[in-house]
């Protein structure tokens, strides 16, 4: 258990955190361009850099580690672990004075600022020969738009399902038998639900700065233009979904406190019988297990609610290889090595993540539900979903733009603003500082 809260804080905890670090204008910090080949002898020292896992899986990297150097003699790899504290900071600056580790372990949101700026090693023209390996999605994720090349090997993934609880659901009158398979019926259904509890528990919690451009997407609201230069969220469609959840809020079908709350508010609301509806990460299972074992009794799984073509969502962390180091061909295989089928499949045994390889996702752990483990179910179903899924938050979406989008979005949940005004001004302000 501790392992696993302990992953699932580090992952969240990276994607959130980095998201919203980039760097200042300057000088293009790579030293070559995009396409140019690695060379070199896999031999001597490099460094790999990741996010707050030591002490927890020390056993898992440093065996990592062992294997690699044993099947490359005279090879060394040293592993050093950031804290979450300080680590955007040090990140840029190493960056910006081209001193990053050999290997490092970062999310597309805060990589693909580097990435720009020439940082990394294109791993289209230097890992080829592994790209038919991974999930397609996770591959993409590590793409410029308007930029050729892709420049991160996608490492492990996380994949929403849909928790549910069944009584509540008895209670509204619905059967358990049928979840919401889109966000149309999740809208429905859960002022069905809010409409039964009479206060006393509701259909949804709207997180609304983690659902909100996901639910866009998967509506088929094109968020950004072509080249990824303006925010393009103002349609009709859009309009008719913040209308939806204004319609809801006034009807007291989301709770009043919840309109400013984020994911870890929804996480306790749902483990507390409040809500009935939980989209989240299969490892939440065991978080709830072990916080509310009635709920979780009480708890079926269903896929992710999806586009109207399949299409989930997926959030990835990869490995990246920076232009500046000193031995690019080590560090390119020892990141194909971390992140080749094997490894990955080990690694998803011992945390509640998921391979970005495809052949992984055929051993029985992820195909197979297991009666004595009950996050067995939930993990076949996010491994089935994960062959269709693409990050679907765009890389622009940084904590400046989601706050002042969210805030308009607020207000006319609210009522305070209308919702095409609230949308119109929304893009408005993000594209003032997307033009930074």
């Amino acid at each position: 258990m501790r392992r696993t809260r302990a992953f699932a804080a580090a992952g969240l905890a990276a994607a959130l955190f980095l998201s919203g670090c980039g760097l200042s204008s300057g000088d293009d910090s790579g030293s070559a361009g995009s396409g140019d080949k690695v060379s070199g002898e896999v031999k001597g020292d490099i460094t790999f850099a990741t996010l707050a896992l030591k002490p927890t899986f020390d056993d898992y990297i440093n065996g990592l580690i062992k294997d690699f150097e044993a099947q490359h003699p005279g090879t060394n790899v040293n592993w050093v672990d950031l804290p979450f504290q300080g680590a955007q900071e040090k990140i840029t600056n190493d960056a910006q004075a081209g001193t990053l580790p050999d290997v490092v372990n970062l999310n597309p949101n805060f990589a693909q600022k580097l990435e720009k700026q020439g940082v990394f090693v294109d791993m289209e023209a230097n890992a080829g020969d592994v790209k038919g390996t991974f999930i397609p999605g996770a591959w993409d994720a590590f793409k410029v738009p308007g930029q050729s090349g892709s420049y991160g090997l996608p490492w492990y993934l996380t994949s929403e399902i849909t928790m549910y609880n069944k009584d509540l659901f008895a209670k509204a009158g619905l059967s358990a038998d049928t979840p919401p398979k889109t966000i149309d019926e999740m809208l429905t259904q859960a002022e069905k639900l809010s409409v039964a509890g009479k206060g006393q528990f509701y259909g949804w919690h709207p997180a609304l700065e983690n659902s909100f451009v996901p639910n866009l997407a998967k509506l088929g609201v094109p968020l950004l233009n072509d080249d990824a230069t303006k925010w393009t969220f103002n349609t009709p469609e859009a309009v008719q979904y913040v209308t939806r959840v204004r319609d809801l809020y006034a009807k007291k079908a989301i709770a009043p406190d919840w309109l400013t709350q984020d994911h870890a508010k929804e996480t306790e609301a749902y483990s507390a019988g409040r809500v009935a509806l939980f989209p989240s990460g299969p490892n939440f299972l065991k978080v709830v297990g072990q916080n509310a074992p009635a709920v979780a009794k009480a708890t079926a799984v269903a896929p992710q609610i999806a586009s109207a073509d399949g299409t989930t969502n997926m959030s990835v962390m990869g490995l990246l290889v920076p232009k500046k180091s000193k031995n690019q061909a080590t560090a390119l295989e020892f990141a194909k090595f971390v992140s080749n089928a094997q490894n990955q499949l080990a690694f998803a045994k011992i945390v509640t993540i998921l391979p970005s390889t495809a052949d992984s996702l055929k051993d029985p752990y992820f195909t197979q539900v297991d009666p004595a483990d009950p996050t067995s179910q939930a993990r076949k179903i996010s491994a089935e979903q994960i062959a269709k899924a693409e990050n679907l938050t765009p890389v622009q979406w940084d904590d400046r733009t989601k706050a002042v989008v969210i805030g308009k979005i607020q207000l006319a949940v609210k009522g305070d603003l209308d919702p095409k005004t609230a949308l119109d001004q929304a893009v408005d302000e993000a594209n003032k500082l997307l033009a930074r």
